[in-house]
């Protein structure tokens, strides 16, 4: 495993968008709209231009506080409102969150990030996820965190500990947000990524895929994430995990090969931003996967949980790197 600091030279920084080089949700729509194996040539030719082919980084995700969460978000376990059989967990200890970052960094992974089910901290809640940030960056892992919508001044509080990415997705397409989620709106998120880039701290924001929104909807949360100067760094691609109790458990299932071409188009519209193959993973076959990494992906969560889902265990990631010829980083 390469150290962090060989990370951070795997990819150019992002550069500024002028202000006449938008992606319309039109501009997103022709690349669904290209023959999938043009895409995918296109998508990787975009790839190699801006990352060393066949590197795939590791991150781990810990759910630090379970539970409990105001928020109405349809498709989260861990919303008080629905009924999912997940119980209500206080903050774990910092000497337990130190315990899982030190086993994922055995296993392999170079960064390390903590969920807490909040719809936004308070000031007092981020008191041990600082001493959190602080003693996982001296395991010699990168941090995120994700913890809701930031309040004035605790952005600033998490760089100061050393925070590298913070995650707040914009779920889905502008349009379609409020059939997902009612409790806040779409400019309350991108009000937190503000924040966090002001302070100085890497954007990792993405969205889920598979909500019911229709391919020009996939097309437009692309467009949003691509347009947002700088793009984020770091672009989680979430398949919808439909989980029993949540209004969105008995939706239609995404066409893989939908699923695909979302990761070509942030590729190729996000070309140094790591695209990571996030919630959802556990359901895809090997061979879905691979397609994923041809299209451009090259960021996964690793280990067996993902906050409240199952993950693909260690073992079998490493079986499908050794297969496919990848490296980890």
């Amino acid at each position: 495993m390469t150290s962090t600091s060989t990370i951070q030279f795997a990819r150019k920084p992002a550069p500024a968008l002028p202000s006449d080089a938008r992606w319309s949700v039109a501009d997103v729509q022709s690349l669904f709209d290209m023959p999938f194996m043009d895409l995918m040539y296109r998508a990787q030719q975009v790839h190699r231009e801006h990352f060393t082919a066949g590197q795939v980084q590791r991150s781990t995700l810990l759910s630090i506080k379970t539970g409990g969460c105001s928020e109405d978000c349809g498709y989260c376990s861990q919303s008080a409102r629905y009924d999912t059989g997940l119980e209500r967990e206080r903050l774990m200890p910092v000497e337990e969150v130190l315990e899982h970052a030190r086993a994922a960094k055995a296993k392999g992974s170079s960064r390390f990030c903590m969920g807490a089910a909040w719809r936004g901290p308070k000031d007092k809640d981020l008191v041990p996820v600082l001493e959190m940030v602080r003693e996982v960056k001296k395991l010699g892992l990168e941090t995120c965190v994700t913890l809701g919508m930031l309040g004035e001044g605790q952005a600033a509080q998490l760089a100061e500990a050393g925070l590298d990415y913070y995650n707040h997705n914009v779920d889905t397409a502008p349009e379609f947000y409020a059939e997902v989620i009612t409790t806040h709106t779409l400019q309350d998120r991108l009000d937190t990524l503000d924040k966090v880039r002001g302070a100085g701290i890497n954007v990792c924001s993405g969205g889920i895929i598979g909500l019911g929104e229709t391919q020009t909807g996939r097309a437009g949360l692309i467009a949003q994430l691509a347009n947002m100067n700088p793009p984020p760094e770091s672009v989680p691609i979430n398949n919808l995990v439909q989980i029993p109790g949540t209004p969105l458990a008995d939706g239609s299932k995404l066409d893989p090969f939908e699923f695909v071409r979302t990761v070509a188009a942030a590729r190729i519209t996000m070309p140094t931003s790591f695209v990571r193959l996030s919630a959802g993973r556990q359901e895809m076959n090997d061979e879905l996967q691979a397609l994923c990494f041809m299209a451009g992906a090259n960021s996964i969560f690793y280990g067996e949980r993902l906050l409240t889902t199952d993950n693909p265990g260690a073992d079998h990631d490493e079986q499908l790197f050794v297969r496919l010829g990848l490296q980890a980083i």
